[in-house]
């Protein structure tokens, strides 16, 4: 295995590499937070507080009884067909992943198998959903992660944007031609300007920006470097600042140069997410009869808009989001509750103890990949690097 080549060749993808900033990662620590006994402590009273209130209040706020005793009516088969829609949609995200990050073609061989990916995907998928900052943890495992397979830090930068727009562009598309086909009636469901169209025109600023980012002049760096001239906190400042526009710009076209490869892995975008809303839908099934599919569709993201809340997992956000968005499409109240809830219950909770082993599992794989380096002879290229041997050197 090797890493990926796209359309372009690898020159291309050498040339869009060039441009990202070399991103420092520690080779010797994991990346981590520091929590004091007390955040802890914390941590713990919040979760607990928010599965007692939106598992117990909520329910008998909404007039539907204990949540518990309800699901435990639900069908059983419509749950376990979730279940395993859950893991169909794991499995796409795995897929994305070696799509972007590991190939079957020329450069060195990578370390990275299949059993690695999974341990970095549900590593990363855990410290997600653990974590607040929208993901920003599970992004910095995966990064770590890659960086001591032997990746170099530059094509790290590179390819994370690459696979965050890859995995997103789905997310505002979706915005884009369920708010407009709601919006317009063309799709069943009705719904407010508010809950359609006001998506769709958010979802077609962020295409605009994206497209924007990809027209941005390869050299782009190297011409603002001249305003980070200088000595002095102001320019240290500035000279970081002025890298984020070329990464975005290198990454959103390596995304574009991805998609031209026609890689069937790159459907691991789509599964991802599509899987994880047919959960929500096997939820209305097993508890009654679901809305229209594509208010299902809509609802879905735009309650994960409550990801972006300084919340772990989104927990509390997400499930207000999507109930609230399911009630403004005049959706039964209690049976959205039942939903939502059962499908946080399989989605938020069913990756967290494997992606706990998983985590552990990647730590004594690290190990691993670095006795390795440490007994390679002096001198002798990463496994997986883009370069000889110091070719970083004095850069």
């Amino acid at each position: 295995m090797g890493w990926r080549e796209a359309a372009g060749g690898e020159d291309r993808d050498e040339a869009h590499a060039a441009l990202v900033p070399r991103v420092r990662v520690s080779e010797e620590e994991m990346p981590r937070v520091v929590l004091t006994r007390r955040q802890i402590v914390l941590f713990a009273v919040f979760i607990l507080s928010g599965i007692a209130f939106f598992y117990f209040v909520l329910p008998k706020l909404a007039g539907v009884g204990t949540t518990v005793h309800r699901i435990e009516r639900g069908d059983t088969w419509w749950i376990a067909i979730g279940v395993v829609l859950e893991l169909a949609s794991f499995a796409g995200y795995v897929m994305l992943f070696r799509s972007v990050f590991v190939a079957t073609e020329a450069r060195p061989p990578s370390r990275i198998g299949w059993s690695e990916s999974y341990q970095i995907t549900m590593a990363g998928l855990v410290a997600t959903r653990l974590f607040a900052a929208a993901g920003a943890g599970g992004v910095a495992l995966t990064a770590w992660s890659l960086r001591r397979s032997g990746m170099e830090p530059r094509l790290v930068a590179c390819r994370m944007v690459a696979f965050m727009v890859l995995l997103y562009v789905v997310y505002a598309a979706s915005l884009l031609i369920d708010g407009i086909g709601l919006g317009s009636g063309l799709f069943p469901g009705g719904g407010s300007f508010a809950i359609t169209v006001l998506p769709a025109i958010v979802a077609a600023v962020l295409f605009a920006l994206a497209g924007a980012m990809a027209l941005l002049p390869g050299d782009l760096e190297r011409r603002l470097q001249r305003w980070a001239s200088g000595s002095g906190r102001l320019a240290h400042w500035v000279a970081r600042a002025v890298t984020a526009p070329a990464l975005a710009a290198s990454g959103v076209r390596t995304a574009i140069d991805l998609v031209r490869s026609r890689d069937a892995g790159l459907l691991g975008a789509l599964a991802w997410w599509g899987f994880d809303i047919s959960v929500l839908w096997a939820m209305f099934h097993a508890f009654g009869s679901p809305p229209p599919f594509t208010v299902i569709w809509m609802a879905y993201f735009v309650g994960m808009l409550g990801n972006l809340l300084p919340l772990p997992g989104g927990l509390g956000g997400v499930e207000g989001g999507m109930i609230g968005a399911l009630a403004a499409f005049g959706v039964d109240f209690n049976l959205a509750v039942l939903a939502v809830l059962s499908y946080r219950g399989i989605s938020f909770w069913l990756p967290t103890l494997p992606g706990v082993v998983a985590y552990f599992q990647l730590r004594r794989t690290v190990a691993r990949w670095r006795d390795e380096q440490s007994l390679a002879p002096a001198g002798a290229p990463h496994v997986g690097s883009s370069e000889p041997a110091g070719a970083l050197q004095g850069s």
